[in-house]
C-alpha cells in the first residue's frame, strides 16, 4: 500500500483514536473504510445524474422515443 500523509482536526483525531469501538482494527481501516465509502456514494450520484440527463434528452427527443419503440416492436417475444 502506499502512504499518504494529511493533517486532521482534533474531534476526527479523537474519533479515529476510538475506533476499535466501532469495530475497526485500527485507524487506518477507518479511513479506507470511509473513502471507499465515498467513492461507491460519489460514483452512485455520478449515475444518477447521468440516467435524468439520459431522461431528459430521450422526454425532448421525438426521433430517439420512436427509435426505441420501433426497437421494442423488433425486440423477440417469448
Amino acid at each position: 500500500m502506499k502512504e499518504q500523509r494529511f493533517e486532521l482536526d482534533d474531534s476526527t483525531i479523537k474519533f479515529l483514536d476510538r475506533c476499535q469501538e466501532y469495530g475497526f482494527q485500527n485507524p487506518g481501516e477507518v479511513v479506507i473504510t470511509a473513502l471507499q465509502k465515498l467513492q461507491l456514494s460519489l460514483e452512485a450520484d455520478n449515475l444518477q445524474e447521468s440516467a435524468t440527463l439520459y431522461a431528459e434528452i430521450y422526454e425532448r427527443d421525438r426521433e430517439l422515443q420512436e427509435l426505441t419503440e420501433a426497437g421494442l416492436e423488433e425486440w423477440p417475444k417469448e
